[in-house]
């Protein structure tokens, strides 16, 4: 059996983190059956991150090497209709959500107007979790973020890079059907992985507030949500 090793629920989500959240749509839209385990500590996870994937005794770590594992051993024909142009605006697409990420992660870590929001619903909805072990993750995310560059911005610098993110997302997403057409590709999980963790989170930060502004984006977060919730 596939299994798939992620960060746990929240707010009504399969995984709080958008990498593995992407992971988990993409499994639910090719209708491969998986198993869904849920960790917190990603320490023995393939260079420390979650989320991975076992299968059949092969492990393999980052949402994008393990999707396209998948569809290479699986023989998944979900971007099988895409073009040489769409795919390079798949791949342009992901990098800019892999930017969009740290900002997002910023917004529940670091800015101090949703840190305690974000801490009391993990303490509320998941008993093993300690209030000593959040506040060492938060505090080696401050160190990913000094690193990273994020946390060298002020605060409006950070949204606002963020924000351009989502910006040009929201001109590429159309009113009807998915990113390339009628039926889902493996960036529509993508984009569900990151814009759900927004729409559903319950806590209105400036990312959130944006989101819920663009009708077509929340109408493709439904339709996807709906898609893998079944």
């Amino acid at each position: 059996m596939l299994t798939l090793f992620s960060y746990p629920e929240l707010f009504g989500v399969a995984d709080n983190n958008p990498y593995g959240l992407k992971v988990f749509a993409f499994l639910k839209l090719c209708k491969l059956p998986f198993r869904h385990e849920h960790i917190f500590d990603a320490r023995s996870a393939p260079r420390g991150q979650l989320p991975y994937i076992d299968d059949d005794g092969e492990i393999i770590g980052d949402s994008d090497a393990i999707i396209a594992h998948l569809i290479n051993r699986h023989h998944l024909m979900i971007d099988s209709a895409l073009s040489a142009p769409q795919r390079d605006i798949d791949l342009m697409l992901r990098r800019t959500l892999d930017d969009l990420y740290w900002v997002m992660s910023y917004s529940r870590w670091r800015d101090e107007r949703y840190w305690p929001l974000f801490r009391h619903q993990i303490l509320k909805t998941h008993e093993g979790v300690t209030a000593q072990s959040l506040e060492e993750a938060r505090d080696y995310n401050f160190q990913r973020y000094y690193y990273q560059g994020i946390g060298r911005y002020d605060r409006e610098e950070a949204y606002a890079r963020g924000l351009a993110d989502l910006e040009a997302l929201a001109h590429l997403v159309p009113d009807d059907g998915f990113l390339f057409g009628a039926q889902p590709s493996s960036i529509d999980a993508s984009i569900y992985g990151f814009i759900a963790n927004m729409i559903f989170f319950d806590i209105d930060t400036p990312l959130k507030a944006f989101v819920s502004a663009q009708a077509n984006l929340l109408r493709h977060c439904e339709a996807i949500h709906a898609a893998v919730s079944r």
